[in-house]
């Protein structure tokens, strides 16, 4: 069994301070905190709340680099019992999968309260914000099931709060289809982990512990863990969101502050696409590869269906909020490639998209800030008053498209990469989809930046020195990541291979392998047969080198 090996590796990378606890529960402590500053010195609210959430950032760049790159499992364990029975425990860990989401949520959250703070009620704001995030870094932190559900819901809260209280004309339409959808989804998500705990339990001690429920794949029938996997699937299929549960997206990024904006496209969504990974690959990977063709199937039908709508927005943040649509499709046609360098480029491409989708709604609230409008139509020639502001959206608009040498290229060419392996068709269509977004993406880019401007627009101001600043760290990662990604994925690499090993071991799947000189790539379907099984593979595999053996031996 591997728990073990993990649960070891994990304390022998323990530190002695709880460092991963401390991540999640500095934003709590800078949200109360907030809570009691005056409503009247709202901008001691904000320099308490920005504080609070750059220490965050800083300890979540502590935990990258006390992260032994080499090491597959999770490390750091911080595990304090909460409920005896059933075993509920505070239990957090991280390993390569995880380690980068928790470096932009701690990145992306001081950025926005810095970049787009509100017009009013700045303490409730800020507080708010802090409190989102403590939830999504304990969502992606926790290995208990019990407590991953407790931080998946409470992030809804502050999020509900932020569009109704801070967003545009029609917010609370907004937020409350917001949150009816994605309390839909967490409905199925609760019956599937109480479900879980109970089914594994066998009439024994109840544990919520995600590790010995996963490595013990024996326990709950086949069929059971279908339909439990359906059940957290549907959750997750929300909160990213996958076509066709995906209607709530647009209007929440229309409606939503630009702060809430850049959060909920930067780190929210990537609950979904994470927990496919962590909960849906790991917990039930019968299950998953079951479920495979139909998840690609989704995935590419989000690509392209989110790209034909985009080009027909007259919102500029309707363009931006339906690429979002069509990139999370790539990632989920990655994650259920279920190879290396499908998993590598999905866990890569949530960083990506997190950090250029998470710009482009600052650009595109800085525009707002100046102009009062989002319509396409009435922004012409914006290139000539605000230069530094052009050259920026340039910059990440071609990140967003996926132009070599930028963040976007190298997660997306792993996917497409991994899922030709298993899925080569639905590969060669979502390639499709990145030619769609440079279509929508530099048309978009067309009709706001150039041309000549009106009286209107020729007026307004360029990047002020503390917006650019703002920008800078996440143009640096885009560059950065784009040109030399290597200390990133060799983080990404032994989870994705450790995971992909777990999911062989539990099922009759075999990753196809890259061709070689002389070879040819084999789908997974054409290599099995069905005169062989997953035993009978690993004792052919010995019986084969013996045999090879025996034959050189011969000649």
């Amino acid at each position: 069994m591997l728990a073990p090996v993990l649960a070891a590796e994990g304390a022998a990378h323990a530190p002695a301070f709880p460092l991963l606890s401390a991540v999640v529960l500095t934003p709590i402590a800078g949200a109360i905190l907030t809570a009691l500053i005056s409503r009247r010195r709202d901008e001691i609210a904000q320099q308490v709340a920005v504080l609070f959430s750059a220490v965050t950032g800083a300890l979540t760049i502590a935990v990258a680099v006390a992260f032994d790159r080499g090491e597959a499992g999770f490390q750091m364990l911080d595990h304090v019992q909460w409920i005896k029975q059933p075993d509920v425990a505070w239990s957090l860990g991280v390993d390569g999968i995880s380690l980068w989401l928790v470096v932009l949520t701690g990145i992306l959250f001081p950025l926005a309260m810095l970049g787009a703070p509100p017009h009013h009620d700045g303490k409730q704001f800020f507080a708010w914000l802090l409190v989102l995030e403590a939830g999504c870094l304990g969502a992606f932190l926790a290995l208990d099931l019990f407590m991953f559900f407790i931080f998946f819901e409470i992030v809804l809260v502050p999020m509900y709060f932020l569009i109704s209280g801070w967003g545009y004309d029609d917010r609370k339409y907004a937020a409350t289809k917001f949150f009816l959808y994605t309390m839909f989804g967490s409905a199925f998500m609760l019956v599937g982990v109480l479900a879980t705990a109970y089914l594994h339990a066998k009439g024994g001690p109840v544990t919520f512990d995600l590790i010995t429920i996963a490595e013990d794949q024996s326990v709950i029938a086949t069929n059971t863990a279908r339909w439990l996997f359906l059940s957290f699937a549907i959750a997750f299929a929300v909160k990213v969101p996958l076509f066709p549960v995906h209607t709530w997206l647009p209007d929440a990024h229309t409606q939503a502050p630009t702060a809430g904006s850049v959060i909920l496209a930067g780190v929210m969504l990537k609950l979904g696409t994470y927990g496919f990974i962590r909960f849906g690959l790991y917990l039930f990977p019968e299950a998953a590869v079951w479920a495979a063709p139909g998840m690609v199937t989704l995935g590419v039908i989000g690509i392209i269906y989110g790209a034909i709508c985009a080009t027909m927005q007259k919102d500029l943040k309707r363009i931006v909020a339906y690429s979002s649509v069509a990139h999370l499709g790539f990632i989920a046609l990655g994650t259920f490639s279920i190879t290396t360098q499908g998993l590598q480029g999905s866990v890569l491409q949530m960083v990506n998209h997190g950090v250029s989708t998470g710009a482009l709604f600052l650009l595109v609230g800085f525009i707002y800030e100046r102009r009062h409008t989002r319509e396409i139509a009435k922004l012409r020639g914006l290139q000539k008053p605000a230069p530094i502001l052009a050259a920026i959206f340039t910059v990440v608009m071609l990140s967003s498209i996926g132009l070599p040498g930028l963040n976007g290229f190298v997660g997306e060419f792993l996917i497409l990469m991994g899922s030709f392996l298993t899925h080569r068709w639905w590969a060669v269509v979502a390639v499709t989809g990145v030619i769609l977004a440079a279509l929508y993406l530099l048309w978009a880019y067309q009709r706001v930046f150039h041309g000549e401007p009106d009286e209107e627009n020729a007026s307004i101001s360029d990047l002020r020195v503390s917006q650019v600043l703002v920008m800078a760290p996440l143009l640096v990662i885009i560059v950065v990541m784009g040109v030399y990604p290597k200390p990133f994925i060799e983080r990404i690499e032994p989870a994705v291979e450790q995971l992909i090993g777990h999911v062989e071991d539990n099922t009759d799947f075999v990753e196809p392998r890259v061709a070689t000189e002389g070879d040819e790539i084999v789908p997974v379907s054409e290599r099995r047969s069905d005169d062989h099984g997953a035993d009978e593979h690993a004792q052919g595999a010995a019986d084969d080198h013996e045999t090879d053996h025996e034959q050189e031996g011969g000649e």
